[in-house]
């Protein structure tokens, strides 16, 4: 008969126990081995208790980052060039206080919710959640590391780094230094692309281009024109057109070719939701355009692309001078580049996103397509890249469709 099995468990912990035998040898079922009889084994490996602790925190870190990104998307529209960023103070597992990033040039995330916080011994036993590495130099705020020091905040769980030259892991080691435990690389893909814009611009010095244009069931953006008296074919619901709108509140600029702008006299402005209009650019290179077109109203700042030196005496138009002789895309964007406009929304036409396209400096491409068929007219643009999101209503497909940077 083989020996007598027990287990210790008086002092049991989630990563050791000890078994115990007596009598004759033992197959370990951990190991597959013999026994030796009367021997203590501690077995040191990843228990069950571990992994499932773990698997706990992670889904408990994941909860609070979630509302953190949830939190930074109310800024949409309003924060440029500024990141959106969203944080929660919690203590107990329960959130005590949040806030987020409203507004270019306002207080920050982490300052919205560490002023939420009631009672502010509270934040000495507290962790603070924030989607992006808080912020180390003085901008238009002073620095979110030094009041999370001073408000003796003991943990500090981060989405993702901020690359942004004056922080880009400074606000981590500030806060390591001090003495305060840090986290990093909670759901960082989720927010990495909450700031897709923001991280771009910062890491390739180019705005995040979106190509934007509705097209029929065989594959026309417009009729043939030739007059502005012709209007334009609607391809558009009205649920597109708040999808449109959308888009263009969350840009910093939006972009049109010469055609465009004679046929169409658009005014590239936000109509059908809320934020603030995007900068209007417009290529006209021989300065064609009649200066009693929406574009230069005032409204909003415009800027003119063309071959040709000129000055607008009121100041509300900004004249670029291009070189025609050799691709515009790069000059495009760097001149956005130099003016912090981070990301930019191309409406047409044809050419001038088939252009962006060939150049390979295009990052996402939005596509309404209608049922209607026109037959004959202006060409759509050629996407190279396939389908990575897509939405069907009213008849209507809408499709989104991503650049990989690689090629860029």
């Amino acid at each position: 008969m083989p020996g007598t099995f027990h287990r210790q468990v008086s002092n049991f912990s989630p990563y050791t126990f000890q078994l115990f035998f007596e009598g004759e040898r033992f197959l370990s079922p951990y190991g597959k081995r013999f026994v030796p009889m009367g021997r203590s084994i501690r077995i040191k490996a990843v228990s069950l208790f571990r992994l499932k602790y773990k698997k706990e925190m992670i889904q408990i870190e994941e909860k609070f980052m979630s509302r953190c990104i949830e939190l930074a998307r109310h800024g949409a529209g309003h924060t440029a060039p500024n990141p959106m960023v969203g944080a929660v103070v919690v203590l107990g597992n329960k959130i005590i206080g949040e806030g987020y990033h409203r507004r270019c040039g306002e207080a920050h995330a982490e300052v919205n919710a560490i002023s939420s916080v009631r009672d502010e011994r509270l934040l000495r036993e507290s962790t603070l959640y924030v989607s992006l590495e808080p912020c180390s130099h003085y901008g238009k705020t002073p620095p979110c590391a030094e009041l999370i020091i001073r408000k003796g905040i003991p943990r500090v769980v981060v989405g993702c780094l901020d690359p942004f030259p004056e922080v880009a892991g400074r606000g981590i080691r500030m806060l390591r230094e001090a003495g305060i435990e840090v986290v990093t690389g909670v759901m960082e893909h989720e927010a990495r692309a909450l700031n897709e814009a923001f991280m771009l611009f910062q890491t390739e010095k180019r705005p995040f281009v979106t190509l934007k244009w509705a097209e029929s069931a065989d594959g026309f953006i417009d009729a043939f024109r030739s007059s502005p008296d012709v209007a334009p074919i609607q391809f558009s619901t009205p649920e597109t057109q708040v999808r449109v709108h959308k888009l263009r509140a969350e840009s910093a600029a939006i972009l049109v070719g010469t055609r465009t702008a004679l046929l169409d006299n658009p005014s590239l402005s936000v109509r059908h939701w809320s934020g603030k209009s995007p900068v209007r650019l417009v290529i006209d290179r021989e300065l064609k355009l009649p200066e009693h077109y929406h574009l230069f109203d005032g409204t909003v700042p415009t800027l003119v692309y063309t071959s040709r030196l000129k000055k607008d005496p009121s100041g509300k138009v900004e004249y670029v001078q291009l070189d025609f002789k050799v691709s515009i895309v790069q000059q495009i964007l760097q001149s956005l580049y130099e003016r912090k406009l981070n990301s930019l929304l191309v409406e047409g036409g044809a050419t001038l996103l088939q252009q962006f396209l060939a150049s390979g400096y295009w990052d996402r491409a939005v596509i309404e397509r209608s049922p209607m068929c026109l037959f004959e007219g202006v060409k759509a643009p050629a996407i190279p890249s396939g389908v990575v999101h897509s939405e069907r209503f009213g008849g209507h497909d809408y499709l989104v469709y991503t650049h990989s940077r690689k090629d860029n």
